[in-house]
C-alpha cells in the first residue's frame, strides 16, 4: 500500500468532521426567512401612510458614529484623551429645540456596516451568521425605504460607502450616483474628500433634481480601526465632519429633512461588529431648518419614552432602536412603511393631536400584517408558542380608543417575539451534530491508538478504508430511505441532512468496531490523554473562563511541560539532563513572553490591558516592538541554523535558505509593516502617502507571493539534490553529514515557508510573536528527542539484549509499531497553535479581526486576495503550528528508520494527534454551546468560541494533510528511495555510522 493511501484515512476523517459541523452549526447559529412581499397600498390612503410633513430628506451617514461623539451632554474622558464632539448639532439642539433632537438609537448586532445598512433601511433585525455577509453585501431583496422612494418615482442621490450600491443596484438613480470604495481601511481621508466634492455641488441642483440624498462617511471608522477613538487625527476628522454638517445646514431649505446617524458605534479600540455597549450605541440627530420638528408643549406617554445611561455618561439620555428610523422617515415622506419592518414611529417627531395616534395605527398595522404573514410562510412554526399572546396584544391595542400607549406597547412586544423568535435553535439538527461530532471525535482517538498498538498496522489501515468507504455508501443509501417517513414526524430536518448524517454516523460506528474487536485495543489506554486538555475542555463551561481564554493557555502549557522536567531530572546522563532542563526552560520562557501579547475582549474589562497595540484605543504598534522588530526578524534565520547545527544538519541548502532568502524574507516583512506604520501615522506628512502606498504595496508583493513561491520551488528541487551531502569515503563504509537529522532540516525549510509566509501578513507586535512560537517549537522538539533518549536508555539498562532494543527504537528493525510516540508530546504543540493564535492579537470576537492585512497587496478590496489575507492572519497561526507537527515523528531521526515503517506509523499519528486534540475541544465547546444556548453570554461568548473552534479544526485538518501528503511524502519519496533502494552506495549496510 503507497503512503499516499495512508492519506485517505486524513481526508475521511475531514469529511466527517465537517458534517458534524455543518449539521451543529445550522441548528445553532440562528437565520431568518427574509420575506419577499412589498407593500404596495396607495400611500394617499389614511391606512397606509401620512401625508408627507418633507418633501426632501438627506441622510448623512457618518460610519462609526458614537453617540458620545454626537451627545450635548457627553461624558468627560481622561484628560490624556483627545476628544471632540460635534458641536453643530448640540449648538443646534439647544438654540432651536424645537426644529432637533438628539437620540441615543442601539444599533442591533452584529454591528458590521452591511448589516446596518440592512437594517436602517428595512427596518428588520440581522441573525448571528448575517455577518459574514459584510465582505461582498449581497443586494437587498427585501421591501426597503430606498425601494418605496423609486417605485413612487423618487429620484435617489448617493455618494460614499460603495457598499449601498452593492446592496441596491437598481434603485439609485446612476446619473447622481458616486460610489467608492468602502474596505481601504488605510485611506483616512480620501473618500471623504470624494463624498463632500460630490455632496455640496448636488445641494446647490434645483429642487426637482433629486428627492432623497444619502452621503455616507468612512473617514471616522477608518480612523477608528487604524489608529483608534481618541487620538489626535480622530480630532481633526469629527471636526472635518462638523464643518460638513454646518455647509448642509446653511444650504438646507424649508422643505428637507436633515438626519445625521452612525450605522454603529466603535468600541474603546475603533472596532465594531460585536454586541458591546459602545458598539450598539450610534448617534441619530432629526433637524428642521425653520419648520417646527416637534411640540415642547405636547406631553408624551411616559411609556413611550426610554432613557438609557451611555457608558461613562452621568446623566440618561434618550433612547431609540436604530430601526425606529424606518417607520419614522417613512411616514415623515409620505411612504408605506416596508413591509419587513419591525421599528416603531419615534413620538417626538408626531406631534399633533392625533398625529401620533395615526402613526403608531399604520405602524401597528403594518407590523401586524408582517407577523401574519410570517405566520403562513413555511418558517411560520417558529410563532407557535408566543402566537396566542401577539393575538392578545394586538386585540388589546386595536380595542377601546387605540391608545398610543397600547398600540406602542404592541409594536415592541413584536419587536421582542421576532428577536426571541430568530433565536430559536433547531435542537433536532444540533443533536444531530453532537452525535456526529461524538463519533468522530471517538473514531479519530480509535485509529489513533490503534495504530500505536498494531504491529502489522498497514494491513489494517487498508481494510479500515475499505470499511469507511463501503459503510459510507451503506449509511447514505439508508439515510435516503429513512429520511421520508422521518419528515413526518420531525420537519425541521431535510432530507440532505439525514443522508449526510447516516452516512458519517454509519462509517464511524464500524470503524470504532472494528477497533474495539482487536484483542490487544479491548483495553484502551485512557491515562495516554493528557491533564491539559481535559482542563481545557472543562473551561467551556464558564463563560469566565472561555473569555479568559488567553490567559488559561499558559498555564496549561507549562502544566504539560512538568512530565518532561521530571524525567530531566531522573536523566541518567548529565547531559541529557542539562539538554531537558534547559530547553524545558527555554521553552517556558518563550511562553511567558508571548503571553505578554494580548488584546482585550469586552468580557475581560476592567482586568485586561492590551499590550498588543500601543494602547487600548490605539492600533499603533507599541514603542518597544518598532524598535526591536527588524533585530530579531534578522536574527531568527541565525537561531533556527544553531538549532539545526546541534545534528550537523545545517548544511546546504538549509544554510544558504536560512542565511539569505528567509533572513531577506523576515525583514522585508518587517519592513512593509514599518512603512505601513509610518503611511496611517501620517509621520512624513500626507504628501508621502502615496510613495509610502506604493513602496508598501511592492515589498507586499515581494514578501507575500514572490518569496514564498521562490522558495518553495528551491525546496521542491532541492529534495531531489539532496544526496550532494552524502560522501562516500570507502565502498563499504558511508559517511553522511547530519546523518540524525538528515531529513528533517528539509522539512524544516518546508515549514518555515509557510511560516514567513505568515509571518509576512501579521503585524510588527505578531512577528515577534511568531519569532518567539518558533523558537519555543524547536526547543520542544529538543526536549522530545532528549526525553526518548532517556527512555531508550532506561529501557536498554534493565533490558537482558541492549543493543537489540536500542535498535528497535532507532527503527532499524521493525518489531515495534511506533517510534514510542505520545499524545503528551503533541498537547503542548497544540497549545502552541492556540496561543499564537491569541498572542497575534487576535480573540473569537469580529472586533478583533485585522482589516489591515485584507489591504497588503491592493489599496482597494480586491478579490479573492483581500479576504484570503485576512483569513490567513487570522489563522495562520494555527495553520502553521498543525503543519508543524510531523516534526515530532522524525525530529533526529536516523534516515535509516525515517523511511521505515515506525516512521510512517508515527507521523500519522502525530497528524492524527493534531486533529484529535482540536476536535476534543470543538466537542466540549458544541455540548457547551448546546447546553447554555439560552445562557445570558451564549452570542458574545460560547458561540464565538464554537465558531473559532469549528473552523480551527478544519484549518488543522487542511495543514495536516498537507504535511504529511505534501511535506513528508515529498521528503520520503526522494530520499527514501535513495536509502531504501542502495542508490547511495552503502545505504543499506548496518555499518553506516553517524559522523
Amino acid at each position: 500500500m503507497r503512503f499516499q493511501g495512508y492519506l485517505y484515512i486524513l481526508y475521511w476523517l475531514l469529511t466527517i468532521h465537517v458534517i458534524g459541523i455543518w449539521l451543529f452549526a445550522r441548528g445553532f447559529l440562528l437565520t431568518r426567512l427574509a420575506l419577499s412581499e412589498v407593500n404596495s397600498c396607495d400611500p394617499s390612503a389614511e391606512t397606509c401612510s401620512l401625508p408627507p410633513a418633507y418633501n426632501r430628506a438627506i441622510v448623512i451617514i457618518i460610519d462609526s458614529l458614537r453617540f458620545d461623539f454626537i451627545s450635548p451632554n457627553p461624558p468627560v474622558p481622561p484628560s490624556s484623551y483627545y476628544h471632540y464632539v460635534l458641536k453643530a448639532p448640540a449648538e443646534l439642539s439647544k438654540s432651536y429645540p424645537n426644529r432637533s433632537t438628539i437620540l441615543c438609537a442601539f444599533s442591533d448586532p452584529p454591528t458590521t456596516t452591511s448589516q446596518r445598512i440592512k437594517g436602517i433601511t428595512t427596518g428588520s433585525l440581522p441573525t448571528f451568521v448575517e455577518m459574514g455577509y459584510n465582505f461582498g453585501a449581497s443586494s437587498v431583496l427585501e421591501d426597503s425605504l430606498i425601494r418605496q422612494l423609486h417605485s413612487l418615482g423618487k429620484r435617489i442621490a448617493f455618494t460614499g460607502d460603495g457598499t449601498w450600491t452593492s446592496a441596491f443596484p437598481t434603485f439609485l438613480d446612476p446619473n447622481i450616483t458616486f460610489p467608492y470604495s468602502a474596505f481601504n481601511l488605510l485611506d483616512l481621508h480620501t473618500v471623504d474628500e470624494r463624498v463632500i466634492k460630490r455632496l455640496f455641488p448636488l445641494l446647490h441642483e434645483p429642487s426637482e433634481s433629486w428627492d432623497f440624498m444619502i452621503a455616507h462617511f468612512l473617514g471616522v471608522d477608518h480612523i477608528g480601526h487604524q489608529l483608534g477613538p481618541n487620538t489626535p487625527t480622530m480630532q481633526s476628522k469629527l471636526k472635518q465632519m462638523d464643518d460638513v454638517i454646518r455647509g448642509v445646514v446653511d444650504l438646507l431649505d424649508d422643505d428637507t429633512l436633515l438626519v445625521l446617524l452612525g450605522d454603529h458605534g466603535m468600541d474603546k479600540k475603533g472596532d465594531h461588529g460585536g454586541d458591546g455597549e459602545l458598539e450598539t450605541s450610534s448617534g441619530l440627530w432629526f433637524y428642521s431648518k425653520s419648520r417646527p420638528l416637534v411640540d415642547l408643549k405636547v406631553e408624551i406617554p411616559t411609556p413611550l419614552l426610554i432613557n438609557r445611561t451611555f457608558p461613562d455618561a452621568e446623566v440618561a439620555h434618550r433612547f431609540v432602536q436604530q430601526i425606529d428610523l424606518v417607520p419614522t422617515l417613512s411616514l415623515l415622506l409620505g411612504l408605506p412603511i416596508p413591509f419587513n419592518n419591525l421599528g416603531t414611529v419615534i413620538p417626538e417627531l408626531f406631534w399633533g393631536e392625533t398625529l401620533l395616534e395615526q402613526a403608531l395605527q399604520i405602524n401597528g398595522a403594518q407590523i401586524k400584517r408582517y407577523l401574519d404573514t410570517y405566520r403562513s410562510s413555511p418558517a411560520g412554526g417558529e410563532l407557535d408558542s408566543e402566537w396566542d399572546r401577539v393575538e392578545s396584544s394586538w386585540t388589546a391595542a386595536i380595542s377601546g380608543n387605540m391608545t398610543s400607549s397600547s398600540m406602542s406597547m404592541f409594536t415592541r412586544y413584536a419587536l421582542d417575539v421576532c428577536r426571541m423568535m430568530w433565536a430559536q435553535f433547531n435542537v433536532s439538527l444540533m443533536t444531530l451534530g453532537l452525535t456526529i461530532l461524538l463519533s468522530g471525535t471517538v473514531t479519530t482517538f480509535a485509529v489513533y491508538d490503534s495504530l500505536g498498538r498494531i504491529v502489522q498496522w498497514e494491513p489494517w489501515l487498508d481494510s479500515v478504508q475499505r470499511l469507511a468507504l463501503r459503510w459510507s455508501l451503506i449509511g447514505g443509501a439508508s439515510g435516503l430511505v429513512i429520511a421520508f417517513p422521518a419528515r413526518v414526524f420531525v420537519k425541521d430536518i431535510n432530507i440532505v441532512d439525514y443522508v449526510l448524517f447516516s452516512t458519517a454516523l454509519a462509517s464511524s460506528v464500524q470503524v470504532i468496531r472494528n477497533s474495539l474487536l482487536l484483542h490487544h485495543t479491548k483495553n484502551i489506554n485512557y491515562s495516554s490523554f493528557p491533564l491539559p486538555l481535559a482542563l481545557h475542555v472543562l473551561s467551556f463551561t464558564s463563560s469566565p473562563y472561555t473569555s479568559w481564554e488567553d490567559h488559561i493557555i499558559p498555564y496549561l502549557m507549562l502544566t504539560s511541560l512538568i512530565p518532561f522536567v521530571l524525567a530531566g531530572f531522573s536523566a541518567p546522563t548529565q547531559y541529557l539532563r542539562k539538554r531537558i532542563l534547559l530547553f524545558s526552560l527555554l521553552f517556558a520562557i518563550c511562553v511567558r513572553l508571548i503571553a505578554t501579547s494580548t488584546v482585550c475582549r469586552e468580557e475581560q474589562e476592567p482586568y485586561c490591558q492590551v499590550t498588543f497595540f500601543s494602547g487600548p484605543t490605539i492600533t499603533t504598534p507599541p514603542d518597544v516592538i518598532l524598535c526591536i522588530v527588524v533585530p530579531i526578524s534578522a536574527t531568527l534565520p541565525w537561531i533556527i541554523r544553531k538549532y539545526l547545527k546541534i545534528s550537523r544538519s545545517d548544511k546546504s541548502p538549509a544554510t544558504v535558505l536560512l542565511s539569505t532568502a528567509f533572513r531577506g524574507a523576515f525583514i522585508s516583512s518587517s519592513f512593509l509593516w514599518i512603512v505601513e506604520w509610518i503611511e496611517t501615522s501620517e509621520l512624513f506628512g500626507a504628501s508621502w502617502s502615496d510613495s509610502l502606498r506604493t513602496t508598501h504595496i511592492t515589498l507586499a508583493w515581494l514578501c507575500v507571493v514572490f518569496m514564498p513561491i521562490t522558495v518553495l520551488l528551491l525546496w521542491w528541487i532541492s529534495t531531489r539534490a539532496e544526496t550532494n551531502k552524502f560522501r562516500v569515503p570507502r565502498k563499504d563504509e558511508l559517511a553522511i553529514i547530519g546523518y540524525a537529522n538528515t531529513f528533517h532540516s528539509s522539512y524544516l525549510i518546508f515549514w518555515l515557508i509557510t511560516f514567513s509566509f505568515v509571518f509576512a501578513t501579521s503585524q510588527l507586535s505578531a512577528q515577534v510573536i511568531l519569532s518567539l512560537t518558533a523558537i519555543a517549537l524547536l526547543s520542544f522538539l529538543e526536549v522530545i528527542d532528549s526525553v526518548r533518549a532517556v527512555r531508550a536508555l532506561n529501557l536498554a539498562f534493565v533490558s537482558t539484549k541492549p543493543s537489540s532494543v536500542l535498535a528497535q527504537i532507532q527503527g532499524t528493525q521493525r518489531t515495534l509499531p511506533s517510534i514510542n510516540l505520545r499524545f503528551s508530546e503533541i498537547t503542548p504543540i497544540a497549545l502552541l497553535g492556540l496561543q499564537a493564535f491569541y498572542g497575534t492579537g487576535h480573540q473569537p470576537v469580529i472586533s478583533t479581526i485585522q482589516w489591515k492585512s485584507a489591504f497588503l497587496l491592493t489599496s482597494t478590496l480586491t478579490y479573492p486576495f483581500s479576504p484570503i489575507l485576512v483569513i490567513i492572519n487570522t489563522f495562520g497561526p494555527i495553520f502553521v503550528f498543525a503543519l508543524a507537527v510531523p516534526l515530532i515523528a522524525f525530529w533526529n531521526a536516523p534516515p535509516l528508520s525515517y523511511y521505515s515503517s515506525n516512521i510512517q506509523n508515527a507521523t500519522l499519528r502525530a497528524g492524527l494527534g493534531m486533529s484529535l486534540y482540536y476536535m476534543t475541544l470543538l466537542l466540549g465547546s458544541a455540548t457547551s454551546s448546546a447546553f447554555l444556548r439560552r445562557h445570558l453570554m451564549v452570542w458574545p461568548v460560547f458561540a464565538p468560541r464554537f465558531m473559532l473552534a469549528a473552523v480551527s479544526l478544519i484549518t488543522v485538518d487542511f495543514a495536516v494533510v498537507i504535511g504529511v501528503g505534501i511535506g513528508y511524502g515529498r521528503i520520503r519519496e526522494s530520499f527514501g528511495r535513495a536509502f531504501a533502494s542502495g542508490k547511495i552506495p552503502g545505504a543499506n549496510r548496518a555499518d553506516a555510522k553517524q559522523k
